[in-house]
């Protein structure tokens, strides 16, 4: 399984929700294809019932089983997934792109990609050096492709500031 977005918030009162593209563009996705989010450690299938891009990296949609505010509320926060093979020429090289903090300050530039198995990370030439950050989907809190920057959840001591 591999990534492919991230659920913002629930949208409205019949269950609709807002979701974040991670690497791809809502044109590259196949309405057709299952997407999945884990429950219980156990990756769930849904299909989109609609789907309505917003701008380059954003779509407002329905998935089926999720009827009402409350069941959208229950998801947001969530990873999205596809099958690995499915959007796998979509992988975005992030080298150039800005890292911010939670707070929206910014950190540094992405100079590198370090690919440890199981374990994929960024170098970010900061102010005070290159610090190696975890590109893991619980640190990721924000992907905004038009502008090229990343905002995470960077844990304590990693930049060395």
């Amino acid at each position: 399984m591999q990534r492919i977005a991230q659920i913002l918030k629930s949208n409205g009162r019949d269950g609709e929700l807002l979701i974040s593209f991670v690497g791809i563009s809502p044109e590259d996705i196949d309405t057709r294809e299952p997407v999945f989010i884990e429950f219980d450690g156990l990756p769930a299938p849904f299909y989109f019932e609609s789907f309505t891009p917003r701008g380059n990296s954003r779509a407002l949609v329905r998935l089926t089983g999720v009827r009402n505010l409350t069941d959208a509320d229950e998801l947001a926060g969530a990873a999205v997934y596809a099958e690995d093979d499915l959007y796998e020429d979509e992988e975005e090289d992030l080298t150039g792109w800005t890292v911010l903090n939670a707070d929206g300050t910014t950190v540094g530039t992405v100079s590198a990609h370090e690919d440890i198995p199981g374990n994929p990370c960024i170098w970010v030439e900061t102010g005070h050096g290159e610090a190696l950050i975890p590109l893991r989907e619980e640190l990721v809190l924000e992907v905004d492709e038009e502008k090229q920057t990343l905002r995470m959840e960077i844990p304590e001591g990693l930049l060395n500031l």
